[in-house]
């Protein structure tokens, strides 16, 4: 009886479980593949800190360079280009 069941289990494995788990693994990496609404709501919050933090670097130097306005400087860097422009 054991004999017969070997190539049942077999049959049904080839069909049935590996088809099955390859869709399975299939589904999850295009799932991944897409960002998630926490992955969103994150890269939203993280683009405007990093635009917060670019306002606030862009004061201090002006509020610096309008300090050291009456020591003689280099001429001042160009702007740095930003992913909005």
């Amino acid at each position: 009886m054991n004999e017969s069941l070997i190539p049942l289990f077999a049959i049904i494995a080839i069909f049935v479980v590996l088809p099955g788990m390859v869709f399975h693994y299939i589904t999850l990496w295009r799932r991944q593949k897409t960002l998630q609404p926490d992955d969103e709501r994150m890269l939203e919050d993280l683009w405007r800190s990093a635009k917060a933090m670019e306002r606030r670097i862009e004061t201090l130097e002006s509020l610096l360079e309008a300090r050291n306005a009456e020591s003689p400087r280099p001429p001042p860097r160009p702007r740095r280009t930003t992913f909005d422009e």
